[in-house]
Order: C-alpha cells, then sequence, then structure tokens
C-alpha cells in the first residue's frame, strides 16, 4: 500500500487512529540482522540496549565473535548454517556475552530472510529471557487469579461493554461469560439503581480514582425469587502510556452476610415488638382497649391488616367446650390497617357479631387451639377466610397474599383468634412470624382473660350495687331532691358508696351519705347491709348520733372495713335538719342572695373505729336552700389540694335555684376527671 491508498486519519478506525501500545517497549525486543557469513548489517537501538554495543561499534562485526563465548560457538555456528540452508526458524534461550563481559540468557527467534536480489540473510529477534520468564509469569497467575477467583471479575471497554468475564462472575450473576462480551454493563446488572452505578462507573474512568466496596441489592436472573447482596469495586485501566484502556470491576457476594445482617435485625425488631406489648397491652381492665392495643402493636411490623375477634361465650365467661366442628359466634373487638384498604370493608366492624361456620379457618383456629398460616393464600382461601363470598371478592381486591391465624390462650382456655393478613408486605407470613404472632396472642390473651372475669365481677359488684340503691328519690314533704351514682371511670372498679332517702313519722325525712373503703363486690354487700340498717335504726326516730353510734357498733363486727357516713334529718314543719356525720366529707349549704358555705360539724371517727361518740348538730334551713351531701370521690383528685377541690365545688353552687338534675349533671361532669379512681354518690335536697 503506498502513501497515496493509505486512509486518511481516523476512517479506518473511527474517530481518531489507535495509539500504540506499550508492551513492545516493555520487553524491549531487539532486532539484529546477519550476511550470509554471520557479519552484523543491521542493528536497532533495542540491541544496542539488550546487548551494550552502539550501532558503530556492532555493525560489520562478526556477530560470534562479538558476544558469543568460545564453547558455545559451535553449536550457534550449526544453528546458524542450519537456518540458512533450510529455511527453518529457530526458537529457544542462548546465553550470550554483554559488552561489560557478563554472560546472560537471551530469548532468540532465528528466521531466514531474502532480498530482491535473492541473497540471503538471517534475521534474529532477541529479548531478555528473565524478562520474558516473569511477564509469562504474571500472565499466568493473572490468568489463574482471574479463573480460578471466588471474587467476580470484569473487564470493560471505555463504553462500558464487556470485554472479559471470569468464572465466578458468570455463578455471580447466572448469565454466561459468552453472553457477556460485547453487551452494557445495564444489560446484566440485575440491580433498581443500575443508572447510579453506571454514573460512578464512568467517574471512575474519568478521574482515575477507585470506587470501592459499593453494597448493591438486587435479585439476579438465576434467582429472582430472593434478593442477593454484592460489594461492587470499580478501577481505571490504563496502558503504561497513560491511554486509558477500560474499566475493570468486582463483584464479592455478600448476600450471606446480608442475609444474617438482615434476620438479626429481624430478630432485633421483633425482640423491641415483644418488649413494646409488654408495655402497651394490657394498660387497662377493659377487654376492647385490650385487643385495641393488640391490634395497635401488630400493625403494621407484623401484618397490613389486623384484627382481634373474641368468642363471644368465653366473653360472657359461660365458654363450655363443644364440637369442634360447629359454628362459633364471635365478636369484633378491634380491627387495625396499616393504610388504607377495602380488606377493612371486608371484616366485621369492632362490637359486631358475626357467626362463622366450622370450615373457616378462624373456627378452625379456636376449634383446634393451633395457628392458622397460609402462606400463599388463593381463591379457595379468600373463601374459607372471609365471612361471605362478597368479602371474599374484597379480601382479593386488597391483594391479601398471606393469611395467620393465632388463638387467644389463657389458662388452657381459648378465648378468640388474632387474625393477620399481608398485602402490601411482599413477604409471606413464616415460622418465625408464628412465633412471634403466638408470643404476643399469649399476652394479650392473659390481659383479656384478666378484663373479662374483672369486668364480670364488676359487673355482678354494680347490678348488686345499684340493686342497693333507691331508683329515685321518693318525694318528701317540704324537699325536693335528686341523686346521682357513678362507679370509678379510671379503673373501673365498683366501690361502697350509697346513698338514701328515708320517709319517717311526721313527715320528717332522713338523708344519708355514705362510704365503705374498699372495691367490689364485698364493699357493695357491705354497703347493703349497713344501708339497711341505717333504714331500721332511722324507723325508731333516733337521734342522728345515736344511728351513727348503731352503725359503728356493726362496722366493727365487719371485718377490716372503715366506712364514712353523714346522717341527717329534715323536718318540714320546723324547717329544722338535725345532722351528725363519721369522718365523712362536710356538706355543702347554698342560700339564695348568699355565698355558698361548707357546714361546719364536729369532727368525728369514721365508723368502724368504735368508741367514739358522734355528735347531732341542729341548724334552721329556709325555703329555697339547698343542701348538697356527696361522697369523697367527687372531689378528690390525685394532683389537687383538697381545699381547691372544695372551693371549686362551692363556685358550682352559685345559682341555688338551678334545676336539682340540671346540678347533679354540673357537678359530675365539672369536678369528674376520666383518670378519677373513685366512684361517687351525690344527694341534693332544696327546701320548699
Amino acid at each position: 500500500m503506498t502513501a497515496e491508498t493509505l486512509p486518511p486519519d481516523g476512517d479506518e478506525y473511527g474517530s481518531e487512529p489507535p495509539r500504540p501500545t506499550g508492551l513492545l517497549d516493555v520487553l524491549s525486543v531487539a532486532a539484529v540482522v546477519l550476511d550470509i557469513r554471520g557479519r552484523i548489517v543491521f542493528w536497532t537501538p533495542q540491541a544496542e540496549e539488550l546487548f551494550g554495543y552502539t550501532a558503530q561499534e556492532a555493525l560489520g562485526e562478526y556477530a560470534a565473535r562479538l558476544f558469543i563465548d568460545p564453547e558455545h560457538l559451535q553449536a550457534v555456528t550449526s544453528l546458524f548454517a542450519e537456518v540458512l540452508e533450510t529455511g527453518q526458524s529457530w526458537a529457544g534461550a542462548f546465553p550470550i556475552r554483554h559488552k561489560d563481559g557478563s554472560s546472560r540468557l537471551m530469548e532468540f527467534r532465528n528466521i531466514r530472510l531474502l532480498d530482491d536480489l535473492g541473497d540471503v540473510y538471517a534475521l534474529g529477534i532477541a529479548a531478555d529471557h528473565s524478562l520474558l520468564q516473569r511477564v509469562e509469569t504474571d500472565l499466568a497467575l493473572c490468568e489463574r487469579l482471574i479463573n480460578q477467583s471466588p471474587i467476580g471479575l470484569a473487564l470493560l471497554d471505555p463504553e462500558l461493554r464487556y470485554l472479559l468475564v471470569n468464572p465466578a462472575l458468570e455463578r455471580i450473576d447466572g448469565i454466561p461469560a459468552e453472553d457477556h462480551i460485547g453487551r452494557h454493563l445495564r444489560e446484566t446488572l440485575p440491580f433498581p439503581d443500575v443508572e447510579t452505578v453506571e454514573s460512578a462507573l464512568r467517574q471512575v474512568l474519568t478521574t482515575g480514582t477507585p470506587l470501592l466496596d459499593q453494597y448493591h441489592v438486587g435479585r439476579p436472573p438465576a434467582d429472582p425469587d430472593h434478593e442477593h447482596a454484592w460489594s461492587l469495586s470499580f478501577y481505571r485501566l490504563e496502558d503504561p502510556g497513560g491511554r486509558v484502556l477500560g474499566a475493570a470491576a468486582s463483584v464479592v457476594d455478600v448476600t450471606e452476610r446480608h442475609r444474617a445482617a438482615g434476620e438479626a435485625d429481624r430478630a432485633r425488631r421483633r425482640l423491641a415488638l415483644i418488649a413494646d406489648a409488654s408495655t402497651r397491652v394490657g394498660t387497662t381492665l377493659e377487654v376492647e382497649q385490650t385487643a385495641h392495643e393488640l391490634a395497635e402493636v401488630a400493625t403494621p411490623e407484623l401484618a397490613d391488616v389486623v384484627a382481634v375477634d373474641v368468642l363471644d361465650s368465653a366473653l360472657a365467661c359461660r365458654r363450655t367446650r363443644g364440637p369442634d366442628d360447629g359454628t362459633e359466634l364471635f365478636r369484633a373487638l378491634a380491627l387495625k390497617a396499616a393504610h388504607p384498604t377495602v380488606a377493612l370493608r371486608a371484616a366485621d366492624p369492632p362490637g359486631d357479631l358475626a357467626a362463622y361456620e366450622g370450615d373457616r379457618l378462624v373456627t378452625l383456629c379456636v376449634h383446634s387451639g393451633r395457628p392458622v398460616l397460609v402462606r400463599h393464600v388463593g381463591d379457595q382461601d379468600l373463601r374459607r377466610i372471609a365471612r361471605d363470598p362478597e368479602a371474599a371478592t374484597l379480601l382479593a381486591r386488597a391483594g391479601v397474599h398471606s393469611y395467620l391465624a393465632v388463638p387467644l390462650v389463657a389458662h388452657g382456655e381459648v378465648l378468640g383468634a388474632l387474625d393477620l393478613k399481608r398485602t402490601r408486605n411482599p413477604l409471606p407470613f413464616d415460622e418465625d412470624d408464628v412465633v412471634l404472632a403466638s408470643e404476643l396472642a399469649s399476652r394479650a390473651a392473659v390481659a383479656i382473660d384478666n378484663a373479662r372475669w374483672f369486668q364480670s365481677v364488676r359487673n355482678t359488684a354494680l347490678t348488686l350495687q345499684r340493686s342497693l340503691l333507691p331508683n329515685h328519690p321518693p318525694h318528701q314533704t317540704g324537699l325536693e331532691l335528686a341523686s346521682r351514682y357513678q362507679p370509678a371511670q379510671a379503673t373501673s372498679e365498683v366501690g361502697g358508696d350509697w346513698y338514701d332517702v328515708i320517709s319517717l313519722e311526721d313527715d320528717k325525712t332522713a338523708l344519708v351519705v355514705g362510704d365503705v373503703m374498699g372495691n367490689g363486690i364485698d364493699a357493695a354487700a357491705t354497703m347493703g347491709r349497713l344501708r339497711t340498717a341505717t333504714c331500721a335504726y332511722a324507723d325508731l326516730d333516733l337521734d342522728p348520733g345515736a344511728v351513727l353510734q348503731h352503725l359503728d357498733k356493726i362496722t366493727c363486727d365487719l371485718e377490716h372495713y372503715i366506712v364514712t357516713c353523714l346522717y341527717a334529718v329534715y323536718d318540714p314543719h320546723t324547717r329544722r335538719c338535725r345532722m351528725a356525720n363519721a369522718g365523712h366529707m362536710p356538706p355543702a349549704l347554698a342560700r339564695p342572695d348568699k355565698a355558698p358555705v361548707l357546714l361546719d360539724l364536729p369532727p368525728a371517727a369514721p365508723l368502724g373505729v368504735g368508741g367514739i361518740p358522734f355528735e347531732t348538730t341542729t341548724f334552721d334551713l329556709s325555703p329555697d336552700d339547698l343542701l348538697v351531701l356527696y361522697t369523697d370521690g367527687l372531689v378528690e383528685t390525685r394532683h389537687h389540694p383538697i381545699d381547691d377541690r372544695l372551693n371549686v365545688l362551692l363556685s358550682f353552687l352559685d345559682e341555688p335555684r338551678r334545676p336539682l338534675e340540671e346540678l347533679c349533671d354540673l357537678l359530675l361532669y365539672g369536678l369528674r376527671h376520666p383518670d378519677d379512681h373513685d366512684d361517687v354518690a351525690l344527694l341534693v335536697a332544696r327546701t320548699l
């Protein structure tokens, strides 16, 4: 090809001609040409570097005499003659004598040459043998490292196309080596952030700064159902002249470490969830509140949709074990979703009763007393989860793909079930979830069991107490009456507070308010005994102090009970009121056009102390005077001085002519607080 026929610069190879590589410079390959007599007729600069002689010193000299030791002369002459006569090339290592006198082993390639006149020459190509061995060793080592390394390795060109892939990378990404070559990096990476990876690699090509240990997670084509993790590092490749050849990428499979870290994190979160449940579930003795707390804790860490359903028979404390294949009546107590979903419309609203047949999974759960796990929910499963076909359709629309029901078991009795569904969480329920859900359900079941029995006892006590209280104060001569009883709100306990209105001879009326210290059925029963005794002594027309004296004797005979009581008798004909106090809160008196006051009664010990007399105080009442009798639960709190609370009570009595029913509500809702831990008895009377 002449100069005129050469392609323009860059046309053959793209935008610019390829630059020379530096490998030959590294090897320092020398070329020497000998004529038929063995004289040097061609000498390259590399030959000067290799043998030590300049061109002026070497040209025209006999090569054998210049750098062959005498003991090797015959062998060299024979090889030289064989190459020239037969034309066969020779290759091998041979020692030569350097100009400095040292002997050095050289790697030779000898070839016969012919010029256009037919003259014969010998071309010798030589390189330092030790250098060649080092390069060969490096290449062999690189090849072994690349092919046998457990780390995935790849070479990419400047356009990020694969040039080489080792077997480890084939195993890591599941793509054969031949399917990598020529493809771009983005076509094989199983990462969702592949654009970020490419951008980072281009930055490495630009700056030359390596990018090390970049953590990425994805699903390779060889295992699309499981998440894998890799640590990626990128390096820029350059030749000895500084030309960018491309990039090298190393890929370390850290899936096991990633999964171990994930499991450890999952275990920490589960322990935290259990610890959280210990403090958040069962904070009250309310069944509904406990169920709501359980649903709150389980969402969204454990499930996307959570329902707590209790057997209606268990809730009523009348559970008897029946057949294991019949219909069960559930009362929905709590329902919680981690996000808006139509699955809530498929569930039973809290408070509703729903009958589930024996083939339903929640019924199977309570019958067997064992968890029911459906890892992957199908259409048939939805029909056994939902209450009816319409609800099954809603669950399918919500994307319910995994289901778990865990029994609520306390003291060997199945109370109901914790119902869990996953919609947005892509992972199906597994055995670890069953263990966690069972632990949460077990803790909640004990709290629910305590709450249901407490509510049963409380309801019994409340029923007893209300049955012992007068339903409505009867009409009394000269008096307008109103009353209220309210059990404790914060603890849901029933105490021994009571009030009574007793008709006496000559149109007189006895007004009684008392408080048995304690709670529950025993306190209510004690209250009933004292109320009965008070009615009996009132009929004897005794002085109020004498009535309290008799009640004190009865109370002393009762075990461990202290009772406060206020007993008053009003005579409408004399408009006089006689009153005695046994350690009770002072009554309030409000008169028209006067500031309300607390009546100053002689102090006395509560009933049950014994041996202490009770004084009777007499005072006059005028028309429209208002008398307020109450128990300490109306005014006492844990955070306010009692004097301040009594002043608040008096402030509500600024309008004595206010309707009595309205006044009772005003006092209860104005003075009571949801955190109050005591019940209240309230009796108000207005003289006519």
